[in-house]
């Protein structure tokens, strides 16, 4: 098994590009998606939108197949003495910032560290504890008065840990939350170069998951697609986490089930992974999803969805790990699923 799409992969966690400043990730994605498309837009609130018209006469139904390009990370709240006081822009554990590498966005972009003042010099409630968010700094080196010219509050600062390779078949690295599904469905849409499909298929990139989700209700808003699917990444299994909440890497991607996901987009889905002999196994999503999905199936009248989710160790973290295996078999099966789509697919479903 090849990992043709591993250099690209690297170049999307290589950039920033968090919620709402997704500039510099769609733009690459842009590129890598044009050839593989007919038409290609940014929507209003910057979500990247890719359409593969299909091979259907007349009016085609239409298929959205979402993953979030946008990462989590931090921002510069204030500044003191020169060094910068932050906030969290997504979910993140404060535990394991300290001695992290970031970029500061400022006026240009200006490499520093993330420390912690030592326990003499916290609140006594605070010593011989986890050091909360409110009490780390970033360090750029740099002279007060140069940090007043080239930082102000309000700017974005992203994670610097460069991917590495583990072994043979996996990466580690930050964004892999989701850019590793940005890369599945790029895989799909290579994969359609070589296959009839009946439905148009609309890819995107939406914007602002890890906050709002604004990107996901808006695309699907704007496009009003018949059928979607949310590809993300979900709980990878490591000594220590309970089975039942986590997937093992290497063993393909998850089929999302639970009451925000359409049963016939999951029997779909299920029965796609099956003759295809791609391996897959089902999650169970109670509540809500997590993920694009919770926005994709409430938009406008209602969109029936699905969830297609790749096993990640170590989530919101600057080290993520994520098989490149599991990527292609997701990428793979979403191809096969917009192959298989019969075009009356969705006149014969119902909420059974």
């Amino acid at each position: 098994m090849t990992n043709d799409f591993l250099p690209f992969l690297k170049d999307l966690i290589r950039l920033p590009g968090l919620s709402g400043y997704e500039a510099p990730v769609r733009q690459r994605i842009q590129a890598e998606w044009e050839p593989l498309v007919d038409e290609i837009s940014i929507s209003r609130l910057g979500s990247l939108h890719a359409l593969k018209r299909g091979n259907g006469r007349g009016s085609r139904p239409c298929l959205l197949l979402a993953a979030h390009m946008d990462a989590i990370g931090l921002m510069v709240t204030e500044i003191t003495d020169g060094f910068l006081r932050l906030t969290a822009i997504g979910g993140i554990d404060a535990r394991i910032l300290p001695g992290q590498c970031v970029i500061v966005h400022g006026r240009q972009e200006l490499p520093g560290l993330i420390f912690l003042p030592p326990d003499s010099c916290l609140p006594i409630a605070k010593k011989d504890e986890p050091i909360a968010l409110e009490y780390l700094l970033v360090d750029l080196g740099l002279s007060p008065s140069r940090i007043a010219r080239l930082v102000r509050p309000g700017d974005p600062i992203s994670f610097a840990q460069p991917p590495i390779m583990l072994g043979e078949n996996k990466l580690a690295g930050h964004s892999l939350d989701n850019r590793a599904s940005v890369a599945a469905l790029t895989i799909c849409l290579m994969e359609l170069q070589a296959r009839k499909h009946h439905w148009d298929l609309m890819a995107v990139a939406t914007t602002q998951e890890e906050e709002t989700f604004a990107g996901a209700k808006t695309s699907a808003f704007d496009i009003r697609p018949n059928l979607a699917v949310a590809v993300d990444v979900t709980f990878g299994r490591s000594t220590g986490l309970p089975e039942h909440k986590t997937y093992p890497l290497n063993d393909g991607p998850t089929n999302g089930w639970g009451p925000g996901i359409h049963p016939a987009v999951f029997r779909a889905l299920k029965e796609t992974a099956e003759r295809a002999e791609i391996p897959s196994t089902t999650e169970i999503m109670p509540v809500r999803t997590g993920t694009d999905a919770d926005a994709l199936q409430i938009t406008a009248e209602g969109i029936p969805t699905g969830v297609v989710s790749i096993p990640l160790r170590y989530m919101h973290t600057p080290v993520e790990v994520v098989s490149l295996a599991d990527i292609r078999r997701a990428g793979r099966l979403l191809a096969a699923f917009v192959a298989e789509l019969e075009i009356d697919f969705v006149e014969h479903i119902t909420w059974q």
